[in-house]
């Protein structure tokens, strides 16, 4: 018989009962903003028309399908094996399941914004953002110090709540010009790099990983001279030592980042995509039902998967 009270299928369960609610309170047209009749018809800032049917921009709400999809089938692969004491990426570990929690909520995080157009399904978007974000780099550090996986925890939920409510008064910046989102981002190279270091510990190269930051900068299209000239704008660059700072053990596992390199490839790939969905682009197309900003969901759900399949890969 089976345990319907696996993982999986409380995963499954919770999410068929936001779809219906969803679906639900959107026909219903409770929960999408109030939209003037004259911008109905017009693009969006994701560039798809502005719709007053079921969902604001249906294929940039649908297309979020993708991470819940991408996380339900990590959840079942979990589900379906043993806890592996090396390796908390395998069988229904705290970790684990935190993680494939943060890529099923990537979906209904993104398709609250974009099926209701409101400030709130905004914050809900950013913070299903900063949920899975913050996993992979805290994870590194966690795997490079002395901390136990219920410190690991805890510090995860303290960054989320305080997070959250921070959010909820101010913006993307946090009133304070800094984007965890981004930053984060930077976060995960460097303590990547740390971690691919490992035969080159030292203290010196938990210091020289700060600079890979600006390396990540680079690659997004921020070079060093523009940091330096708007330095009011990027004071966050300190946190870029943060990693090197906290991880204060050698690695003692191994990594095979092929999957690291595929979703790497996968998600700069949907970045670049992500560029081409904007009203002032001329690739916009806004009466498509080929959105480049849904192509960006379903390529980052894809990326998350691999990300799964690299912190999988890690023998001791």
């Amino acid at each position: 018989m089976i345990n319907k009270l696996n993982p999986f299928y409380i995963a499954l369960y919770t999410s068929i009962f936001f779809l219906v609610s969803f679906f639900t309170l959107s026909a219903l047209g409770v929960i999408q903003e109030s939209v003037a009749t004259e911008l109905f018809g017009q693009a969006s800032r994701w560039c798809e028309t502005l719709s007053d049917g079921l969902f604001r921009e249906p294929v940039n709400t649908l297309s979020n399908l993708g991470f819940m999809v991408v996380g339900l089938y990590i959840f079942w692969v979990i589900s379906n094996e043993d806890v592996d004491t090396n390796n908390e990426f395998y069988g229904p570990s705290k970790i684990a399941i935190l993680y494939a929690s943060a890529a099923v909520f990537l979906g209904p995080g993104s398709m609250l914004m974009h099926g209701t157009n409101t400030l709130w399904g905004g914050w809900a978007d950013n913070l299903s953002m900063i949920m899975y974000i913050v996993i992979p780099w805290l994870y590194n550090v966690y795997k490079m110090s002395n901390w136990s996986q219920q410190t690991f925890i805890k510090v995860y939920l303290s960054i989320i709540v305080i997070y959250s409510v921070w959010r909820w008064f101010t913006d993307w910046g946090l009133g304070i010009n800094f984007n965890l989102f981004s930053v984060s981002i930077g976060l995960w190279f460097i303590s990547e790099v740390l971690y691919f270091c490992k035969n080159f510990w030292s203290g010196w190269i938990r210091f020289f990983s700060g600079f890979v930051g600006f390396v990540v900068l680079a690659l997004f299209g921020t070079f060093p001279a523009e940091v330096f000239e708007n330095i009011n704008e990027y004071w966050w660059i300190i946190f870029f030592w943060l990693p090197g700072l906290l991880a204060n053990s050698k690695p003692e596992g191994e990594r095979t980042y092929i999957y690291y390199l595929l979703g790497m490839v996968t998600y700069f790939a949907a970045f670049f995509i992500w560029n081409y969905g904007v009203p002032d682009n001329e690739y916009c197309k806004p009466d498509s039902l080929i959105q480049a900003h849904g192509i960006w969901h379903l390529l980052s759900a894809i990326a998350t998967y691999f990300f799964f399949l690299h912190y999988r890969s890690e023998k001791v």
